[in-house]
């Protein structure tokens, strides 16, 4: 399948050929979209350099510093006017391991719909974190986890490749958040319309150049984010948006993610592709 691997960037000008070659090197086949929020380092440039050497990158400069939602908004247009059939998400600064990209790929290739790149799944290593930094993290987890009721054990992680057509369904360019929010935003949306999520292990490692993005701010963002869509569709009992209501004897219908629309059995399942997904929330 056509693969775009979208990395964001602001200031990488220290990460941006490492991460580029190690990615070329992990998935030969696959293109890579830099978006470049204006690094005043010069990290557009070098991106196009070592593209020009390794083949199949693009660099996509914005005109400004707009957040990680912003920038993958941006990224996702761009994969979706060229036809791209898997989009895949990964940071600039080597936290998320170019290796692991065939797991991932392969995740999907076998009937995935997302697959999560997991530091809590079992296997899933964050080697060189502090215990108050692994806290943080975890609480904030099993706090979206439970709030939200998705079965996903790292619902911030931004290491993650999206079936196209599941994406298009997500609408992630309707999504609010711009931070770390904005990873939870897309495993809700998506879980919400059924899809096949898998989380696949990976070893976290923190950036070795370079600074951290991460800020009180963004964590405040997403908590409070969470927080409003549980109430949110708790108190209004809000459907899944894969259900509309069907025109006979009451039977749901529901909209195959990948294909088309696709009757739903009479016991309120939907069967896509052969995975079989609750059709009621």
């Amino acid at each position: 399948m056509r693969t775009l691997v979208i990395i964001p960037t602001f200031l990488e000008a220290e990460n941006i050929d490492d991460v580029l070659r190690r990615v070329r090197s992990a998935a030969p086949h696959v293109d890579v979209l830099v978006v470049d929020d204006s690094s005043p380092d010069g990290t557009a440039d070098l991106a196009r350099e070592t593209g020009a050497e390794v083949g199949q990158v693009d660099v996509l400069v914005r005109p400004d510093k707009g957040g990680l939602g912003v920038a993958y908004r941006a990224g996702f247009e761009h994969g979706f006017e060229r036809g791209y059939e898997v989009l895949v998400q990964m940071d600039a600064d080597l936290s998320h391991d170019p290796a692991a990209l065939p797991a991932l790929l392969a995740r999907i290739d076998a009937g995935a719909d997302v697959a999560i790149g997991s530091r809590y799944t079992p296997g899933g290593l964050i080697p060189h974190w502090p215990v108050a930094r692994r806290l943080l993290s975890r609480v904030g987890n099993a706090y979206a986890s439970t709030v939200l009721g998705v079965k996903i054990r790292d619902c911030t992680s931004g290491y993650r490749a999206y079936r196209a057509t599941v994406l298009r369904r997500v609408e992630a360019d309707a999504t609010r958040a711009t931070g770390y929010g904005f990873q939870v935003e897309l495993a809700y949306r998506a879980h919400r319309l059924g899809a096949t999520i898998v989380e696949v292990p990976i070893t976290f490692n923190d950036r070795v150049r370079g600074e951290s993005k991460m800020s009180w701010h963004i964590i405040g963002e997403a908590m409070s984010l969470v927080t409003w869509w549980g109430l949110r569709d708790r108190l209004f009992r809000r459907t899944r948006p894969d259900v509309r209501p069907g025109d006979g004897a009451g039977a749901p219908t529901t909209v195959n993610l990948r294909t088309a629309a696709v009757p739903a059995a009479t016991d309120g399942t939907a069967i896509a592709e052969g995975d079989v997904e609750t059709a009621s929330p």
